[in-house]
């Protein structure tokens, strides 16, 4: 007998994980390349997360997405990391090499490559809402694209300097910090402004930043890291006032095909992976 009915495993661990709909994409791009790979979606509450990664390493799985709330825990379970998942301090996809695991993070990157078509980042200003796990990929990765600066905004002002910090210790851009205690208002000159957020979030979709609206000029580009929904009321109301804006679909679309070209050797095509995701989301092309 000459079929195998063993499947390559892969996945994400993460919780909540119901509305997460990496796997629909990823399967969709695994299909198209008639490729016999498997992408488990799984809820891991954080007290599990240790058992969760021994057991794909058990199982010999090839690799694994982690998403809120494991991106940094995750890294006491691994056996190394990549350098940008170093300098980020957090993970967002883990690859078995040999018999290690080692994390790597996508997220960054993935955004990155959705702004080449609308923007080129060299000597760039940019304004960035947040500075979680996410936040932090996409402004090392922004600083290491070559923007010249990145004013970090968040309420907590002990995560906003550590990040401003972050970018200007271990990048060539500068970086600084502005505690987000009121309507935050937009300055001349910003190039991009990206929300690196939950706000707005599925089932909050109606939510928007705290930001002075009326300061965002049609010079901007705006970008949402939020794919669910992927027109934020944030985008929605920029595009109202002439900016160019990107939705969360091409940063998840393009951290995906990373992932899956760390797992499998194969660049996917990521318009599939996209038209996937939008299907699943009930968003009208």
């Amino acid at each position: 007998m000459s079929a195998n009915f063993l499947s390559e495993l892969t996945g994400s661990f993460s919780q909540p994980s119901a509305e997460n709909p990496t796997v629909a994409m990823v399967e969709a791009a695994y299909r198209h390349h008639g490729l016999d790979w498997r992408y488990i979606n799984c809820e891991v509450a954080p007290e599990d997360l240790g058992a969760a990664v021994r057991g794909a390493r058990a199982m010999g799985w090839v690799g694994f997405n982690c998403s809120i709330p494991h991106k940094v825990a995750v890294i006491e379970h691994l056996d190394g990391l990549g350098e940008s998942a170093r300098i980020i301090g957090a993970v967002n996809t883990v690859v078995r090499r040999g018999d290690c695991y080692e994390g790597e993070n996508t997220d960054g990157r993935g955004f990155v490559e959705s702004l080449a078509s609308v923007l080129d980042l060299q000597g760039k200003t940019v304004v960035l809402l947040g500075a979680g796990g996410a936040a932090r990929a996409v402004a090392v990765e922004l600083a290491l694209a070559g923007v010249a600066h990145l004013r970090v905004v968040n309420r907590d002002p002990g995560r906003g300097q550590e990040l401003a910090q972050l970018v200007n210790d271990k990048t060539q851009a500068s970086a600084d910090f502005v505690p987000w205690n009121r309507t935050f208002v937009v300055p001349k000159g910003t190039d991009l402004l990206v929300n690196a957020t939950s706000i707005g979030l599925y089932p909050n979709v109606d939510a928007c930043p705290d930001i002075d609206l009326d300061s965002l000029a049609a010079s901007m580009v705006v970008a949402d890291a939020i794919p669910n929904p992927p027109r934020t009321a944030l985008i929605r109301a920029a595009e109202a006032r002439g900016c160019t804006v990107l939705d969360g679909l091409g940063m998840l679309v393009n951290q995906g095909r990373i992932a899956i070209r760390y797992w499998t050797g194969v660049e996917v095509d990521a318009q599939v992976m996209r038209e996937r995701l939008m299907q699943v989301l009930g968003v009208t092309p």
